[in-house]
């Protein structure tokens, strides 16, 4: 499989849509309520995601490309609210579920973490919604921990319970310090 990682772009920004709108139905099924999944529109996440690159909101938003096709994407940054602190997010991470168990989390996730390094973050966090054991056991392997905190949050209207994973992250990136 030819694999790239490059930034998410307006054209992609349709597939982008679906892939959200298929991980989320996937993944939060059970924890999030079926009318809530079934009533995602891909449409309207590529418009949120448009707009995210039209309009140059904070952070960065890059894609994984498979074959030529978007198998997921990634936004991360400056964390929301970090405080006094130089601290980093990971603010969305979603795979294609006709990808998963093929690496392609880990390679983006690496990814995203490197990125974070380059922008010159010590440290980064992310919340994750608190019964998705499979998220939480991914983030775990790639050196994220459970760091206590926990909020509930609102996302279109449906209440989620999140916890926030960190790490530290190195202070260099290969060849450079």
């Amino acid at each position: 499989m030819d694999i790239t990682i490059r930034p998410m772009t307006v054209e992609d920004t349709r597939r982008v849509g679906e892939v959200h709108v298929r991980a989320w139905q996937s993944t939060y099924r059970g924890a999030m309520p079926d009318e809530f999944l079934d009533g995602l529109r891909p449409e309207d996440r590529a418009e949120m995601w448009r707009q995210g690159v039209d309009e140059a909101w904070p952070g960065q938003r890059d894609v994984i490309v498979a074959d030529g096709r978007v198998a997921g994407f990634a936004a991360y940054g400056p964390a929301h609210g970090g405080g006094d602190d130089p601290l980093g997010e990971l603010y969305a991470i979603n795979l294609d579920p006709d990808y998963w168990r093929q690496g392609l989390g880990r390679r983006l996730i690496r990814h995203v973490t490197s990125e974070l390094v380059r922008l010159g973050f010590p440290r980064a966090v992310l919340w994750v919604e608190a019964t998705n054991d499979r998220a939480r056991r991914f983030y775990e392997v790639e050196g994220w921990h459970f760091d206590g905190t926990e909020q509930t949050d609102t996302i279109d209207g449906v209440t989620v319970d999140e916890v926030r994973y960190a790490r530290d992250l190195p202070s260099c990136v290969e060849g450079r310090s």
